[in-house]
């Protein structure tokens, strides 16, 4: 089992540019303007490496908001163990020491034909290479009887970080001690982080400091997921007897939710929740849609040797936002996915042939501040989408020692400030 300190991971960063031929781009002195549209793990990635790769090439990033709230780290928000500011990061480095311009704004609208993106002002950018990496968009029609307004006020998804993170928050800190907290994750795909289970073990870990007769009930649209025996140790033996999980196979599947009954029902019943957190549906986010980038399924089909869109041409998705075969809509996939990007982008802008994709992922979680589990794996583009490469990660063992399960939890910190650094500078 392999772990990655924020050393490793810069480590990484960098020999990800040598392997680019980043020596011979630089040298070349390559022109060209590329526009970024999102400025998260992956779209921040991308533009910092596009800059590192080939600093004369003109880099636009378009974001509409200043900071950036972490999905990452903000179900420690809802334990009590971090705080909303600890996962909130300005861009000002990309632009400060990488030379990669930022505008403040919404992008409505993508004119691939043009090459121009249009924003919300009315403002118009042009392209030679556009890189879309808008994350997801929620699904409220995907949970019948609920709402963007239900989640607004009593049924929160706290999907993306931050108000809606702070208000699961005060309603946990808030409801009775002996309520029930339901938690309701959606079938595959989705977006991992914040990580439903992982959020169980926070929500937990809350609860049993401080309102511990309280139980969960997590009522899954899945009959399965990630790091499962895991985490299902984990909870029997740090939250004996308060977590109940229900496959969809078992009736877990929630079919409809009544948010002034504070009710959710499911193929076994209805159930009363004092805390309700529903994780709707997800699709890639709107503007990747309105661009017609993405399939029927909404998501964003692409080469899985460069991350090109199926749909257009010298546009590239990735990050939450694509299909991307056996990887996981993670910030490390999205971050891994950028270099490859970054260095097909410059490579095609000087008319090279790129290199090689090699991608990866490394997914922790905690069960309890002292807990750690995670999963890796190293993928590789393949006939049939990217796929993951035999035997070259793997989950933590079942079976370890306290410290162990400490020394993953601090492998954890050690990831999100290096994974940070690697994305904003």
């Amino acid at each position: 089992m392999t772990h990655f300190s924020r050393r490793h991971l810069l480590a990484a960063g960098a020999a990800a540019a040598a392997s680019f031929g980043l020596p011979s781009i630089v040298r070349a002195q390559t022109a060209g303007r590329v526009v970024v549209i999102g400025g998260g793990f992956g779209g921040a990635t991308a533009a910092r490496y596009i800059k590192l790769f080939s600093p004369n090439t003109e880099v636009t990033l378009i974001e509409r908001d200043a900071s950036y709230i972490t999905c990452p780290f903000s179900n420690y928000v809802l334990g009590g163990i971090k705080q909303i500011d600890d996962i909130t990061h300005r861009r000002d480095p990309l632009q400060q020491r990488y030379g990669v311009k930022i505008v403040r704004g919404e992008a409505t609208a993508v004119d691939t034909n043009a090459k121009r993106v249009r924003l919300k002002d009315g403002a118009q950018v042009n392209y030679d290479r556009l890189v879309v990496a808008p994350g997801i968009e929620l699904n409220y029609a995907g949970v019948p009887g609920w709402s963007e307004q239900a989640a607004n006020t009593v049924m929160p998804h706290a999907w993306k970080a931050g108000p809606q993170t702070l208000l699961l928050r005060r309603q946990l800190e808030s409801m009775a001690d002996g309520g029930t907290v339901i938690v309701a994750p959606p079938a595959n795909p989705f977006r991992c982080p914040p990580g439903p289970y992982e959020r169980v073990s926070m929500i937990a870990w809350y609860l049993k400091n401080h309102k511990p007769k309280s139980k969960i009930l997590v009522l899954d649209a899945k009959d399965a997921f990630s790091k499962q025996g895991l985490f299902v140790s984990g909870w029997e033996s740090q939250y004996p007897g308060m977590i109940t999980w229900i496959a969809g196979k078992d009736g877990g599947k929630i079919e409809s939710v009544d948010p002034k009954g504070m009710t959710v029902t499911a193929g076994f019943g209805k159930e009363k929740g004092a805390v309700i957190n529903v994780i709707p549906p997800q699709t890639a986010g709107k503007i990747a849609i309105d661009a017609g980038l993405a399939e029927a399924n909404g998501w964003c089909a692409v080469d899985p040797a460069s991350f090109a869109s199926r749909k257009a041409r010298d546009v590239y998705v990735l990050g939450d936002a694509s299909i991307a075969g056996a990887m996981p809509k993670s910030g490390t996939a999205a971050n891994s996915q950028a270099k490859v990007v970054a260095a097909n982008i410059v490579s095609s802008l000087r008319g090279a042939t790129p290199p090689a994709a090699v991608f990866h992922n490394t997914c922790y979680s905690l069960v309890t501040p002292d807990y750690g589990i995670s999963v890796t794996g190293t993928y590789r583009p393949g006939p049939q989408g990217v796929a993951e490469v035999p035997n070259s990660g793997g989950v933590s063992p079942m079976r370890a020692d306290s410290a162990q399960r400490k020394a993953e939890a601090d492998h954890t910190a050690g990831w999100y400030a290096g994974i940070i650094a690697d994305t904003f500078g």
